[in-house]
């Protein structure tokens, strides 16, 4: 991986994304095909451009006020990513240890990490306060025991925020990507938060500095996120006049929505005035926890059609790409635009099919689409996020490459697998042991 690739401004200036010139889609000024000949496919292909424009548009929204950005790492955590991110000054979100491995290697700094999730081991916990991470988002009684067991036996203060769970009900396009309702396993039951906050204060090696919340993905109604922020905001309030003085981080987490077909896109501006208005006067420093929002759309998945079918009086079109390589539209019944690369001119209604062995195992389904013959590129959109970081091995299918287009050039910033990969870390020499 070239660092050049990733110098900011260095590339010809060129408007980002992904178009059609000429009849064949471009990311930036590089044509699909010839990514596709370089790399092969299936392949995610990343803009550069695209991410720091998402980037830059929600940290101009909230200028006025301290703020951090830290990008979830989870959304895509190929390290080209995560360093052009780093180059903009956004830190990090958290949620293992192997992110916070990934997050040094792309040379965020401890202070500019913050670690989440439901499930940390105690190596987690010695690892985050090694780093001296600038806090950790706490979401049990029992994680909070274990911390300061941690911090006890490493002679530290661990910094901590606690991740309340506001209770309320969003209407966002799949349950699995709800966090914040009532019975959800994220963060600490509302009622029990001041008590939790007390006992927080209570342990010695524990300093209480930030509550945080996390609603859910793909936020595309206000209200539930307000009514959610009110209910932080007030709890603030009443931690405070309980005695915890020394809060001082806001992390109002993330969840805008971004565009899979033709839903208008998140009103970043309407987003940022909700927020500042609704804290005003808290004397805090907001974090941000974009994922989606800063990737999804600056990726594609190419893909060739491999084989035309007909059965049962249905189209079928069969890609080189999998559920193992895009898993969403299968577990979340998620909708991604496909493109051809060069359009025929012609349609057809097919399912777009791949060739894991699975009846499960579809980009889409009973689609309008362009009628692509076997060879055809096909062009997965809003692909940026939640695709090769969830990708698999599944049918020992070796996973996709990566390529970060900057400009008008591009860079494979993860080679595809190879099949010896496949067995890399298995062993066929047995080393037995008993009881």
């Amino acid at each position: 991986m070239g660092e050049s690739v990733l110098t900011v401004g260095s590339a010809t200036t060129v408007e980002p994304g992904f178009v059609h010139v000429d009849g064949v889609l471009h990311c930036d000024a590089i044509p699909a095909p010839v990514i596709a000949e370089a790399a092969g496919t299936p392949t995610y292909v990343y803009s550069a451009g695209l991410i720091r424009q998402q980037y830059r548009r929600l940290d101009a929204a909230f200028a006025r006020v301290p703020h951090r950005i830290h990008y979830s790492v989870k959304a895509n955590s190929n390290l080209a990513v995560l360093r052009l991110l780093q180059a903009e000054g956004a830190g990090v979100d958290i949620v293992s240890g192997g992110e916070l491995y990934r997050a040094h290697e792309a040379g965020f700094t401890g202070g500019d990490v913050v670690f989440s999730g439901v499930g940390k081991r105690a190596r987690e916990l010695h690892e985050a306060l090694a780093a001296g991470v600038l806090f950790v988002n706490v979401e049990s009684e029992g994680e909070l025991l274990l911390l300061d067991q941690v911090a006890r036996e490493r002679g530290v203060i661990a910094p901590v925020a606690l991740r309340v769970n506001p209770e309320v009900a969003v209407d966002n396009p799949h349950e699995y990507i709800r966090t914040g309702e009532k019975g959800h396993k994220f963060g600490i039951p509302f009622d029990d938060v001041p008590r939790v906050a007390r006992e927080t204060r209570d342990l010695p090696n524990l300093k209480l500095v930030g509550l945080d919340m996390h609603i859910g993905s793909q936020i595309s109604s206000w209200e539930p996120y307000d009514a959610a922020l009110a209910r932080l905001v007030a709890l603030l309030v009443r931690v405070r006049a309980d005695g915890a003085q020394d809060i001082r981080y806001l992390d109002v987490g993330g969840g805008l929505a971004v565009t899979y077909d033709e839903e208008a896109p998140a009103d970043v501006s309407r987003f940022a005035a909700g927020v500042i208005e609704a804290t005003r006067g808290l004397d805090v420093t907001l974090v941000l926890e974009p994922g989606r929002f800063l990737v999804a759309e600056s990726g594609i998945l190419l893909t060739e059609v491999l084989f035309r079918k007909r059965s049962g009086g249905k189209e079928y079109v069969i890609t080189d790409a999998g559920m193992n390589d895009l898993l969403r539209p299968s577990h979340y019944e998620a909708f991604h635009r496909i493109d051809a690369v060069k359009p025929t001119g012609e349609r057809v209604v097919a399912d777009v099919v791949g060739p894991v062995c699975e009846s499960g195992d579809f980009l889409a389904l009973d689609r309008d689409t362009d009628d692509a013959p076997p060879g055809a590129l096909l062009a997965v959109r809003t692909t940026g996020a939640y695709g090769f970081s969830m990708a698999s091995n599944y049918n020992s299918r070796p996973r996709p490459a990566e390529v970060l287009v900057d400009g008008d050039r591009f860079a494979i910033v993860t080679e595809r697998e190879r099949y010896e990969d496949l067995v890399r870390q298995e062993r066929a020499s047995l080393d037995w042991r008993v009881a």
